[in-house]
């Protein structure tokens, strides 16, 4: 299994992060071949706790959810939101050690002001650029290695333009940021503009069904110079429906569902039982 490192130099296709939400869903995403898996803040808020994603949750709330899903798929690569790492450069310093005892090989930092939305919301703000660099510089310097990964995002965009979103992320590739994200370009044009202007740059593309940016082919994202194409929540809104339908059917019809299901056993097998009884006869034999 490649490193999240190994995975960017390769050459060949832009990379898909399918969004997990907690461990049993990355045990599922790597099951279906999934090199590396993105945790997002709005499927931990939603999944985890029933909350939407307007900056709820603290970073020992997130750490944790991060050492269960590491842990469930290791060695297969964890990249996880650390929202605006909730605080200073003092409190980025702690959670990007956090991320890395849990076993994660990127984390996500953005610009956003306390409290922090959903990139996708209305409403958002941002701190000003020298605090956002701050952070990211102090992320840089936390991490033991270079192969931990620091993904640099700016929600801008919405707030302050297009223009001040790509001066941010200037300064944030400047400060030592490996991956660069600006969050929610409007159209295809302006993912275009962001492709060109940040040639050469490992680029982020962020695609949320329902949201404000393109949901495009990957292959015409990678064309407009994405190396990474996140699917943050795809998995969770249909689980969301399918949650609906089978408690719904059970409670209307005294069945839970007439649709596709896993059996007893593909559940079983899904989170590993077998391997747990083998290490728990070699520990008691």
């Amino acid at each position: 299994m490649n490193s999240f490192e190994e995975l960017l130099l390769q050459k060949t296709g832009i990379l898909r992060l399918p969004g997990v939400y907690d461990a049993l869903s990355a045990r599922i995403a790597v099951r279906a071949r999934a090199q590396a898996v993105y945790m997002s803040g709005f499927g931990i808020a939603g999944a985890s706790f029933g909350l939407p994603d307007i900056g709820l949750l603290g970073p020992d709330q997130m750490a944790e959810r991060v050492r269960a899903i590491a842990a469930s798929i290791a060695p297969v690569p964890l990249i996880a939101d650390g929202d605006n790492g909730y605080g200073g450069p003092a409190n980025v310093v702690q959670l990007v050690r956090a991320y890395q005892q849990a076993g994660v090989q990127c984390v996500q930092l953005e610009d956003q002001a306390s409290p922090k939305r959903c990139g996708h919301m209305e409403g958002k703000t941002v701190v000003p650029i020298g605090d956002a660099v701050a952070n990211i510089r102090a992320a840089v310097s936390a991490r033991q290695s270079t192969s931990f990964k620091i993904m640099a995002r700016t929600d801008a965009r919405q707030s302050n333009g297009l223009d001040e979103a790509m001066r941010r992320g200037e300064a944030f590739l400047s400060a030592g940021a490996d991956i660069l994200f600006i969050e929610a370009p409007q159209s295809e044009y302006e993912l275009r503009v962001i492709g060109e202007h940040f040639h050469g740059a490992t680029l982020v593309v962020n695609q949320v069904e329902g949201g404000k940016t393109p949901l495009l082919p990957c292959r015409e994202l990678e064309r407009l110079g994405y190396r990474i194409a996140l699917y943050p929540i795809s998995a969770l809104l249909s689980v969301s429906r399918t949650l609906e339908r089978v408690y719904r059917n059970l409670l209307a019809e005294d069945q839970t569902s007439s649709g596709e299901r896993a059996s007893f056993a593909e559940f079983c097998d899904i989170v590993g039982l077998k391997d747990w009884e083998a290490r728990i006869n070699g520990a008691t034999g």
